[in-house]
């Protein structure tokens, strides 16, 4: 059995996707309305904090969150604005952003190195109790 390199398959959507900086995601967040989504398992958020002004969605929903023809959908993801999506380097987000991207959704990008490279940039970050209250 052969089995594809997830890395290979990261770079492959990369090359499909805007993929970010932390500092630009974070410009476009203040200047122009983007929505950064956290897609993180909940126990890495708790762990290390959140992204200030993010939201959060796991993985294994988002799909289903943003269509709005599936019982799970949610409103916050039918607007029209960008969104952005980050996880811990930025190679679960660069597959998630691909997988939006050929569903139709229709302004979709990344952060390259994740929340990894959001702390490493001093970027705010609210712990997880913060995060979750607002």
């Amino acid at each position: 059995m052969s089995i594809r390199p997830v890395n290979e398959m990261v770079e492959e959507a990369k090359q499909h996707l805007d993929n970010l900086s932390p500092t630009e995601a974070k410009r476009r967040v203040d200047d122009e309305g983007a929505l950064i989504i956290d897609i993180r398992d909940v126990r890495e958020v708790q762990r290390t904090g959140a992204m200030a002004g993010s939201n959060h969605s796991p993985r294994g929903m988002l799909e289903f969150w943003f269509d709005p023809s599936s019982p799970y959908a949610k409103a916050v993801f039918q607007e029209d604005r960008e969104f952005i999506l980050c996880c811990a380097a930025g190679w679960r987000s660069a597959l998630a952003a691909k997988t939006l991207l050929d569903m139709g959704v229709p302004r979709i990008s990344h952060i390259e190195t994740g929340f990894a490279g959001w702390e490493s940039d001093g970027l705010p970050v609210v712990a997880y109790d913060e995060f979750r209250g607002r």
